[in-house]
């Protein structure tokens, strides 16, 4: 006897998540259901316009605000930025340059600085364990 096989789902959250959009932005029919993998990869390989809109505009989750502000979502807090924002608000941030974000964009390039040292020095550790 064989068993069938069910499709993975997964939750609206989840899927919004790996799509990088905004889940209280989506339409309710998204926001309602579950999402199987093959629909994901559907809309992520053939988006609708509801997505393109959503991924061109926002509004954007705080992981997507972050990078497109070159900081970390710690950093947004810090800023006082807790909600979603749109691409037009994002840019209105980069022209008027507020102080906190300075400051964490300067911090986040010591960080990635510093994981880029670490990172060789650990191969160089590996390079001379292995002689």
């Amino acid at each position: 006897m064989k068993s069938q096989q069910t499709a993975q789902t997964m939750k609206p959250a989840t899927a919004a998540k790996k799509l990088g959009v905004y889940l209280p932005a989506t339409p309710a029919e998204f926001q309602e259901g579950v999402v199987s993998r093959a629909e994901l990869t559907e809309l992520q390989t053939n988006p609708p316009e509801w997505l393109r809109t959503l991924r061109e505009s926002g509004p954007h989750p705080r992981p997507v605000v972050a990078s497109k502000l070159g900081v970390s979502i710690a950093g947004l807090a810090r800023g006082g930025v807790t909600d979603a924002l749109t691409t037009e608000q994002i840019e209105a941030l980069k022209d008027a340059r507020p102080e906190w974000l300075e400051k964490e964009r300067a911090t986040q390039a010591e960080v990635r600085k510093e994981t880029v040292r670490i990172k060789k020095r650990n191969a160089e550790r590996a390079e001379d364990t292995e002689s």
